[in-house]
């Protein structure tokens, strides 16, 4: 008669059996099915983003017909012309040989830009230019938040259909980045609807102050400059025309400046907006030698070709900021570096230059909300 010793030692190893089999089988299904469970799990979080992105992308082209028809005060659908904007793509010029190639670019962009100004105007012909600037503002973020959400399906469905499970998680990996640059641009849209100045108008809204009251003559294609006296020195300063939601061409202006205005100038200060990395303060300022310009570098390269070719030194002073915080309202920490903006500003001058020098000083950003 078997014992309760025996019994329990059967049972012990009926159970080892038992857990043994199920992980002979896990282990097989595993090398059999893992890549396709993987895939599945990662593509149903890539599924969750696209989702995500999908209804940014509606909201902002939503945002963008309500505009267009409270603005335009008509009753005609605005819609279709709209999403005619929304797959409206530019083809950059071929750089297998990259001789003049900034001029091509700044011809295919200048005519990409006026074109799209010049669609706005007809569908809104009686707004203000202010209007106009934040109707293409609105587009703009929507055209992104359109290309962006293409893009990200693109690779979605190529990767389930070859079954890629390398694609899919390179996918994932950037997915959190993709997503918080999606917000960002879809939280600027009320920023740009009420036209509040934006945390990138920090540059725009240091050299307005030097502005005030005085003369302004437009240099470049919606960039305005005055010309006023500091400390005994003659100083040029020049932003985009605001309150319209611009950047201007402050790469074409300087150039201006120099060459055709014949201007001997001793030194260019320049004051942007940077992008912080994570650990950095909002509203850190920080001093660097070059052009302080974004964007996709023709202003740059306009730049640093006239000061280089005339030896005028170029120095930058730059607020950090997220992309968030560059695109949406501005906040407390950026409009309170202004302070010590204008102390480093007072220092450049007083240091690099001497009375009777000329200096220019160039505010980079974009001027929605920011006059002069």
């Amino acid at each position: 008669m078997p014992t309760l010793a025996n019994m329990s030692l059967q049972f012990g190893s009926d159970v080892s059996s038992l857990l043994n089999i199920v992980w002979l089988l896990s282990f097989f299904v595993f090398i059999v099915y893992g890549q396709r469970i993987q895939v599945y799990i990662v593509g149903n979080d890539i599924s969750r983003a696209l989702n995500r992105l999908k209804l940014m992308k509606d909201k902002s082209r939503k945002e963008a017909v309500d505009y267009f028809l409270s603005t335009g005060k008509t009753s005609a659908d605005p819609a279709v012309k709209i999403d005619e904007f929304l797959e409206y793509v530019t083809i950059m010029p071929v750089d297998l040989d990259p001789q003049g190639i900034v001029g091509k670019i700044e011809h295919i962009t200048e005519t990409r830009d006026d074109r799209v100004r010049s669609e706005v105007k007809k569908m809104l012909p009686n707004a203000e230019p202010i209007k106009v600037s934040v109707a293409e503002n609105i587009l703009e973020i929507a055209s992104s938040l359109n290309m962006i959400h293409k893009i990200v399906r693109h690779y979605y469905l190529l990767g389930k259909k070859t079954n890629s499970y390398i694609l899919l998680v390179q996918l994932q990996m950037i997915m959190p980045q993709v997503l918080m640059e999606a917000d960002a641009l879809i939280n600027a849209v009320d920023t740009f609807k009420l036209g509040q100045p934006v945390g990138d108008g920090i540059g725009p809204i240091i050299a307005s102050k030097y502005m005030v009251n005085l003369p302004k003559q437009v240099v470049a294609k919606d960039t305005v400059m005055s010309v006023t006296e500091y400390k005994g020195r003659t100083l040029y300063v020049l932003k985009a025309e605001g309150p319209m939601g611009y950047v201007g061409e402050p790469g074409l202006a300087i150039q201006r400046v120099i060459e055709e205005m014949n201007v001997p100038l001793n030194a260019i200060i320049m004051v942007d907006a940077a992008l912080k990395l994570e650990g950095e303060k909002t509203g850190d300022v920080a001093e660097g030698i070059g052009a302080a310009i974004g964007g996709i570098g023709t202003d740059k390269f306009r730049i640093e070709e006239v000061s280089a070719k005339h030896k005028v030194p170029v120095y930058a002073i730059l607020v950090k900021q997220s992309i968030l915080e560059a695109i949406t309202v501005m906040r407390k920490d950026i409009t309170d570096a202004s302070d010590r903006v204008h102390t480093l500003i007072a220092n450049l001058i007083e240091e690099k230059t001497k009375e009777g020098d000329k200096v220019l000083l160039a505010g980079i950003g974009n001027s929605l909300g920011v006059g002069q």
